[in-house]
């Protein structure tokens, strides 16, 4: 199981949006790969978390954690392939284990955690709050926006990983993530 859980080395950036539900990830994940004519990395756990949904009215559970992680690196390390030297991922390892602390008080398996730290990001976009709650099935705290946000943001400086908050509409945070990528191209020298 840990060999699934394992980040596959590639020369492509990556960049992972990061943050709480309903704040614009998927949306920046497919303007910013269109943009860039790249590849990007859906979040597994949507359609495995509304399949759970609607064929058994049952919301995430622990044991649905390795599975969703599996499941989300499989996609990315599939990505990462086919990418054209910047992969935008619409979450990340790290992302579930800050989930799996919020619901299940605290727990974190040590081998996500181990594997989530171990993945290597050039970039996270932090996605604030300031947009609004869309409510789907799945997303439950409509009004634990700033806690989660906080939840969020903790690891990222914990950890001391490299970050910037997306705030503002969507075609705000869409024009400084651009700027923001093609600095961080320049400056690793990518060529596109």
């Amino acid at each position: 199981m840990e060999k699934e859980l394992e980040q596959h080395t590639t020369d492509c950036l990556r960049i992972v949006m990061f943050g709480p539900e309903s704040t614009g990830k998927t949306t920046l994940s497919r303007m910013l790969a269109s943009h860039f004519n790249t590849e990007w990395v859906p979040e597994f756990s949507r359609d495995y978390l509304q399949k759970k949904w609607d064929d058994q009215k049952e919301i995430c559970g622990l044991d649905d954690i390795f599975p969703i992680a599996r499941g989300q690196m499989a996609l990315e390390n599939k990505k990462a392939r086919e990418a054209d030297k910047v992969l935008f991922c619409d979450t990340n390892l790290l992302e579930t284990v800050v989930y799996s602390k919020a619901y299940f008080d605290g727990f974190c398996a040590p081998t996500l955690l181990k594997h989530a730290l171990k993945a290597h990001y050039d970039l996270y976009f932090l996605t604030y709050i300031d947009v609004p709650w869309v409510e789907d099935d799945l997303r439950d705290r409509p009004h634990q926006r700033e806690h989660m946000f906080a939840k969020f943001k903790k690891p990222l400086d914990e950890y001391n990983k490299p970050y910037h908050i997306l705030r503002g509409n969507v075609e705000e945070r869409f024009e400084t993530a651009v700027r923001m990528v093609e600095e961080l191209i320049k400056k690793k020298k990518v060529e596109l």
